[in-house]
């Protein structure tokens, strides 16, 4: 059976695939073949002796920025083998991922762009009409850690993934949680033992009354969602 979920890395470390993408839930369904993964060595396609995939940025300034004829000749061997796929370049300055971008994206196969060093030239991106994607207001060295991160994000909605996907269903930031909780944060967990180091279980979750409970948890939430993200709460109005 094919996999329900394709993607290939174009980069620079090869060697950093799967890395956690081969541990747990991710790891099970790459062994499974529910989804798969290649990568790419984008100094594959350098063709002087250094293998150079970079040069200074035309203008001036700082860094170094990866060749647009180098790109294309990576992306383009990505096409052969993922005709379809969407083209995603990891970078600082795209489009934060959200939940409801991961629930699209699940659904048809990825070649990821892991960019390193200033960026990639702006031509290429355009040529292949390159989804740009961010992982938040912050920079990280290159696009690996981010391409983890969204593949972890994708694979673990696929079927047969986790166990029991009813526990999608009132996560944070999910499209499937009920419509009261849709919007807020997650409200807060606990498990056995109900006493631990002088720290009790909130008694309304011991007493049985699930609608009592339910109300409880919105709550939590709303309040949580207030505290730490009040503009998830301007959007839900």
């Amino acid at each position: 059976m094919p996999a329900l979920f394709s993607a290939i890395a174009l980069t620079l470390f090869p060697e950093m695939f799967p890395g956690p993408l081969g541990c747990s839930l991710a790891g099970k369904a790459l062994e499974k073949g529910i989804w798969s993964l290649q990568t790419i060595d984008i100094r594959d396609f350098a063709a002087d002796k250094h293998k150079t995939v970079d040069a200074s940025p035309y203008g001036g300034g700082t860094g170094m920025v990866m060749k647009p004829d180098i790109i294309d000749l990576a992306v383009e061997s990505a096409k052969t083998a993922l005709p379809s796929a969407r083209i995603i370049y990891l970078t600082p300055r795209g489009a934060p991922m959200t939940q409801p971008m991961v629930e699209k994206l699940k659904n048809q196969d990825l070649i990821l762009l892991c960019g390193r060093f200033e960026g990639v030239d702006q031509r290429v991106i355009e040529h292949h009409d390159m989804l740009e994607i961010s992982l938040g207001d912050f920079v990280l060295s290159g696009g690996e850690i981010a391409a983890y991160a969204l593949l972890d994000a994708c694979v673990r909605l696929l079927p047969g993934v986790i166990g029991k996907e009813e526990a999608l269903a009132q996560e944070s930031f999910s499209a499937g949680t009920s419509q009261e909780f849709a919007g807020l944060l997650e409200y807060p967990h606990y498990t056995r033992p109900s006493s631990w180091k002088g720290l009790d279980v909130p008694e309304i979750l011991l007493s049985g009354n699930h609608e009592q409970i339910n109300r409880w948890r919105l709550e939590q939430a709303r309040h949580i969602t207030a505290a730490r993200r009040p503009d998830l709460l301007g959007k839900k109005d």
